[in-house]
């Protein structure tokens, strides 16, 4: 009787020893501590997926499920020297705008007038006129490819390859209709199919990103958004979005959405509004912009699908603060919204915009661009959106820029890193996000 218990002590001792080891075991298994943890959209997608919003429209599942073909975040392509990998979920601001004379017979927006503060005993102690590219250009920093023309499509390519090298899946193309233009540029709508063309080359999306033109009403929203889907809805550059019951609908980015009311907004974004798209071959996710804090109640209010930041300028608004994104998630989360945070490697705009040098955020090598990144993952967001690939007026640039002396002054730089440094940090977090998915 004695031996039998002393065995069966021993058993006991030997399976909880077994049991110890194995949990052990497993718990190596563990994602490793620090920013991987933080991949945007991991485990969210089931927690959301049953969610209805308050007007009764599907909540929004994680961008990440879109692919034509498959559910990955990535796509994965062999190129003949190495292997590569892009990311949906990684969209980046794209403009268009740039003129130079061999294509355009004039600079156009390198040569950008600086803009006069709206206080005139300030704007007087600043300097005034416009630059004279192509040594004085309007940038703090001088690009790689020079004062370029967006119409080469040498640079169209270059760009593409860059924006590729950085695992940004969505280029997020600055938008207005045909014939019309920002205040210093030209109508560029018509570079659209060269650029829809060249991304499709790199397994790049493109997204719209539409611009507060003079004259924008919930009708002239309608209207683009009919032209876009019937001019560029089936090219295979189109980026859609995949929603929890399996709709692939369009995305758009709404600039400075706050300039019209709610009440006109509802008119094409709710289902009983007089222009509504919702339920159409037109529907859409919207994404409008937030800048103050009340522009979250109008945002939900308009009948928009989610929010983004765009500033790269950590504190310049409500929006692009840091540390209220959080709320902002919260926010938006309780309300079936996407929350898109924009991050960027700086800010510097005095080159255009002289008297701001308040909201200049300097690069410091890099560590402001990685601190706004693991600001924006720790919200565990579904999509994250660079400012910028190439605005260069406001330095938010990832483009590879070089260093440059002229008599006009002296060039900010990326020293003592290289050209190519923010969009190598920008895939090297790009990768680490989406690990876990």
């Amino acid at each position: 009787m004695t031996r039998m218990r002393r065995k069966a002590i021993v058993a006991l001792f030997l399976f909880t020893l077994f049991i110890f080891g194995t949990m052990m075991g497993l718990r190596t298994l563990k994602p490793s501590d620090g920013f991987s943890d933080l991949a945007p959209g991991m485990d969210f997608t089931g927690e959301r997926s049953d969610r209805k919003r308050p007007d009764g429209r599907d909540a929004l599942a994680s961008p990440g499920q879109f692919r034509s073909g498959g559910s990955d975040t990535k796509v994965v392509f062999t190129k003949s020297d190495r292997d590569s990998s892009i990311f949906y979920d990684v969209h980046i601001f794209y403009y268009l705008w740039y003129g130079s004379p061999s294509m355009d017979n004039q600079y156009i927006h390198w040569d950008h007038p600086l803009v006069p503060h709206w206080d005139p005993k300030i704007a007087a102690s600043h300097a005034q006129g416009r630059h004279t590219p192509p040594e004085d250009i309007a940038s703090s920093f001088y690009p790689e490819l020079g004062p370029y023309s967006s119409r080469d499509p040498k640079v169209l390519e270059s760009h593409m390859a860059q924006i590729e090298a950085a695992a940004s899946g969505v280029l997020v193309l600055s938008w207005y209709p045909p014939g019309v233009a920002d205040d210093h540029g030209e109508p560029t709508e018509d570079l659209v199919p060269a650029v829809m063309d060249a991304a499709q080359r790199h397994s790049i999306k493109v997204a719209f990103h539409i611009q507060p033109y003079k004259g924008r009403t919930d009708q002239s929203m309608h209207d683009n958004i009919k032209y876009i889907i019937d001019k560029y809805g089936n090219h295979g550059a189109f980026y859609r979005f995949r929603t929890t019951t399996g709709q692939v609908l369009p995305l758009f980015y709404v600039y400075d959405s706050y300039l019209t009311p709610p009440e006109s907004w509802t008119e094409l974004l709710t289902a009983k509004g007089s222009q509504s798209i919702r339920g159409t071959p037109y529907d859409g996710v919207f994404v409008a912009l937030v800048v103050e804090e009340r522009h979250k109640h109008d945002i939900l209010a308009s009948g928009f699908d989610g929010m983004y930041t765009y500033f790269a300028s950590n504190g310049f608004s409500f929006g692009s603060s840091h540390q209220n994104w959080k709320a902002i998630k919260e926010f938006c989360d309780a309300n079936n919204l996407l929350f898109i945070p924009s991050v960027g490697p700086g800010y510097v705009d005095t080159a255009v915009r002289p008297w701001n040098n308040h909201n200049t955020r300097n690069r410091v090598n890099g560590r402001y661009y990685e601190t706004s990144l693991q600001a924006a993952l720790s919200v565990r967001p579904e999509i994250v959106t660079i400012t910028s690939f190439n605005q260069w007026h406001e330095g938010t640039q990832i483009e590879r820029a070089v260093p440059k002396k002229t008599m006009a002054g002296l060039y900010l730089d990326y020293l003592p890193n290289q050209a190519d440094h923010y969009l190598q940090l920008t895939r090297q977090w790009a990768e680490t996000f989406n690990k876990e998915k």
